[in-house]
């Protein structure tokens, strides 16, 4: 018997099948893991690519642009799909595409290969991307969704971590081109028990589930729904100080610090993972408890506090000519940035309906990589052939206050707005 047709009460008060969608939680994180070790082990290995291609920093920071532009514009048609048919076996279908696209870029020669490569990296990972939060979310009730998506989310942080210190390893040792060998094959392994996998009936837990195929004007709605733009508005600005510090503060550290690139890589991967993980598990536990105090803008309180403390650490930790300094400076600033990881996205679902969720985290990709990570690699890139690096840099601290201002300001709404979005 399929879970689709099994009765929704029954489904979720069974404890087998309490066990089972633990079991998924539990393959969709190390998913994810891979996922973010697939899409960092780029940046880690910049400088030997750099060297081996003859690459300038802006074209080096397109082969970052290039995954970001087809995994956004890939998003919402796999989104529309998400919503019409079995998302794991969609998920699973494109962790095979980015994993053989992965090993792919080790046989690349030349420059374009590897960025048709990244390209398809970028196609994968969308599939997975727009379909995983909506699973979980139809797994797990309102209460928990804070820290079961938080904890679904530690990849970010351990995945990317993972992603610098062994493509730092792999690539001084045995060459970048190794590095992208032995992070690809794992994906094909987890491919299968993905695809065999049963989902959740569409909609879990809500009072009234989404039952009918979405229709156009379902989907334009999501542009009317002031809770989900601010929201989106908020994750532009916070994608592209991420994307921009997650791409060059190894590389910064190298060039402006001094440090070889394997120590540069390891130190930055152990501020990402600690950090990460702190930030984003305290971010999910805080936010459901505030949400029982204060409704659901608990969420968009820690993401706006954090943002607004992380823009002046961050630029210290930028200016600061003590490399121990300016290490523990991005160390706090990039906890006060994971920190608003699970609030952010919980947003999403809590305030869209079950109908539309798969498109709406597409269409949330599309916009905060189009505006937000897409071109900020490459920008920054640009800016330090002109400037220097540092200075270049200096952008970030800017992009953490505006995510902080659009928090605030989605928090005026999202109690009235986003009760009547989820109904609809």
């Amino acid at each position: 018997m399929s879970v689709e047709s099994v009765p929704q009460m029954e489904y979720m008060d069974n404890p087998l099948r309490i066990q089972y969608r633990r079991y998924v939680l539990t393959l969709l994180l190390a998913i994810n893991l891979l996922n973010y070790i697939d899409r960092q082990i780029l940046y880690a290995v910049f400088p030997l690519i750099k060297d081996d291609f003859h690459l300038s920093d802006a074209a080096l920071g397109f082969l970052g642009s290039v995954f970001m532009l087809f995994y956004m514009v890939s998003a919402p048609v796999l989104g529309w799909l998400g919503d019409r048919t079995n998302r794991l076996r969609l998920a699973s279908a494109g962790l095979v595409l980015w994993s053989f696209a992965t090993i792919q870029a080790g046989f690349a020669s030349s420059y374009r290969m590897l960025l048709w490569a990244r390209s398809f990296v970028g196609i994968g990972e969308a599939s997975f991307s727009t379909v995983s939060p909506t699973l979980l979310a139809d797994y797990y009730p309102r209460d928990l969704r804070g820290r079961i998506l938080s904890l679904f989310y530690l990849a970010i942080p351990v995945g990317s971590a993972l992603g610098y210190i062994l493509g730092g390893i792999l690539g001084e040792n045995f060459g970048w081109k190794t590095a992208f060998f032995m992070v690809g094959v794992p994906g094909l392994i987890l491919s299968f028990p993905l695809w065999m996998s049963h989902e959740p009936p569409r909609g879990g837990f809500e009072v009234s589930p989404g039952k009918r195929n979405a229709q156009i004007r379902d989907y334009l709605s999501l542009f009317r729904n002031r809770p989900f733009v601010l929201n989106t508005l908020a994750m532009i600005a916070m994608t592209f100080a991420m994307g921009g510090l997650a791409q060059w503060v190894p590389t910064f550290f190298y060039r402006l610090h001094r440090i070889d690139l394997a120590t540069a890589n390891a130190l930055f991967g152990g501020i990402v993972i600690a950090s990460g993980i702190i930030g984003t598990l305290a971010g999910g536990w805080i936010g459901d408890w505030l949400e029982h105090r204060k409704g659901t803008k608990g969420y968009l309180l820690v993401s706006g506090f954090g943002l607004l403390l992380g823009s002046p650490v961050a630029l210290y930790a930028l200016l600061s000519p003590s490399f121990p300094i300016a290490l523990g400076a991005m160390f706090v600033a990039a906890f006060l940035l994971f920190l608003n990881t699970g609030p952010l996205n919980t947003v999403i679902v809590n305030v869209t309906n079950p109908g539309v969720r798969a498109m709406a985290f597409a269409v949330n990709i599309f916009f905060i990589h189009a505006l937000g990570d897409a071109f900020s690699p490459a920008l920054l890139g640009w800016l330090s052939d002109l400037w220097g690096l540092r200075t270049a840099l200096m952008i970030t601290p800017l992009a953490f206050l505006c995510a902080s201002a659009f928090c605030f300001l989605c928090a005026c709404f999202v109690q009235s707005d986003g009760a009547s979005a989820e109904c609809n």
